[in-house]
């Protein structure tokens, strides 16, 4: 299975594959240490009982990993490769499910260009103000304060303004890739 980075598209479903191998592998070993403890000593009263209890936190949060995520799919790469189509001199980033303290929302890509920032999701129950306003206050307490943020869940409207963006970085021709870089990487850390 090749590896899929963070903010590239396919991210959400490879993460499950991996979720999920590492859960039935976990739970397995853990199954593995109680039966081998149970065979040698004909009781559940063993070390080896202990062992594996304690072996299924680390399963147990594989498990959570698998829950959390199984809600979400990646985006069409068609999609996605019409996106980095036209949006070629801007930082992109796919696959996204953004958290906060009270709301998971999926962001299905966002566009950065210079300090403005733009998602679409596809997902009518994301609270548009909520996520961008959430956005917008995680990029301001690491030191991005003049950063927009707009979502989107109408698609045309969305390719409409990633053209327009694009179009103005062409003729501008503006380095701005590092801090584009680090705003995306802030992103990064509130999404799943």
């Amino acid at each position: 299975m090749k590896k899929v980075e963070k903010g590239m598209p396919g991210y959400l479903e490879y993460k499950k594959k991996v979720e999920i191998t590492r859960t039935v592998l976990y739970f397995a070993i853990v199954a593995a240490i109680i039966l081998l403890g149970y065979s040698q000593t004909h009781t559940k009263k063993n070390l080896l009982t202990v062992v594996g209890i304690v072996g299924c936190l680390p399963a147990c949060k594989a498990l959570v990993g698998v829950i959390t995520r199984l809600p979400y799919h990646s985006v069409a790469l068609d999609w996605a490769d019409d996106i980095k189509r036209r949006a070629s001199h801007l930082t992109t980033a796919f696959d996204l499910v953004v958290t906060s303290t009270d709301k998971i929302m999926p962001v299905d890509c966002i566009v950065i260009s210079g300090d403005k920032v733009f998602g679409y999701t596809s997902s009518q129950k994301v609270d548009l103000n909520y996520a961008a306003k959430h956005i917008k206050n995680i990029l301001h307490d690491n030191q991005f304060p003049t950063v927009s943020v707009k979502l989107f869940n109408q698609y045309p409207a969305f390719l409409a303004r990633v053209e327009g963006l694009n179009n103005i970085e062409e003729v501008e021709k503006n380095d701005n890739r590092q801090q584009e870089e680090a705003i995306r990487q802030v992103i990064f850390h509130i999404s799943l």
